[in-house]
């Protein structure tokens, strides 16, 4: 009986420390030391509104604006509840079918090849809200056109937009997306 009870108290013992003060504190340090990304790293627009989150990526298909990489969230694209894969292999026919549709709506809307990877395969997560550089570049022209601008003024945004390795040495530059669409929604018509 003893046993018995020393385990259940071990058992709420351990279930209030880990269940309740250890992640209290550790909520209570990121918001005092990172606060905006403790808050979700939100983006504001031009109209000072909430435009998402920096960490995930957003859906964009309008000509005007800059399109991300694919999403192979189910439901909705970019839905951070079911973030994941398609676990698909590079044989499989789906995937194939899948791949070679992006393709073809990408050569519709007027992008040149070589087609970078980031524009036709989805990342892992499958909420990846950056792309190369190169892949937008390859969307100036397209963009440049809608919006009625000089694609050097869209070339210049991009460049601005560009991020760097994590510490100089981590990962490849990527563009966030987002931020790169609100840049251009930020100019003056």
């Amino acid at each position: 009986m003893n046993d018995l009870r020393s385990a259940i108290l071990m058992f709420l013992v351990f279930t209030i420390i880990c269940g309740g003060v250890y992640p209290a504190i550790v909520t209570g340090v990121a918001s005092a030391v990172f606060p905006h990304q403790a808050a979700g790293s939100f983006i504001t627009d031009a109209d000072s509104k909430e435009a998402g989150s920096a960490l995930i990526g957003q859906p964009f298909s309008a000509p005007k604006y800059f399109w991300p990489r694919p999403s192979a969230t189910t439901d909705f694209a970019y839905n951070p509840m079911a973030s994941g894969g398609s676990n698909a292999g590079p044989t499989t026919p789906d995937f194939i079918k899948t791949v070679g549709d992006r393709i073809a709506s990408l050569r519709t809307a007027g992008v040149a090849d070589p087609i970078p990877a980031d524009l036709v395969l989805a990342s892992a997560s499958g909420l990846d809200p950056h792309i190369t550089p190169a892949a937008a570049r390859l969307q100036i022209p397209r963009i440049a056109k809608a919006r009625r601008l000089d694609e050097g003024t869209v070339a210049a945004i991009l460049s601005r937009s560009v991020e760097d390795r994590q510490m100089g040495f981590l990962g490849e530059s990527r563009v966030n997306v987002l931020m790169l669409n609100l840049a251009l929604d930020r100019l003056k018509p």
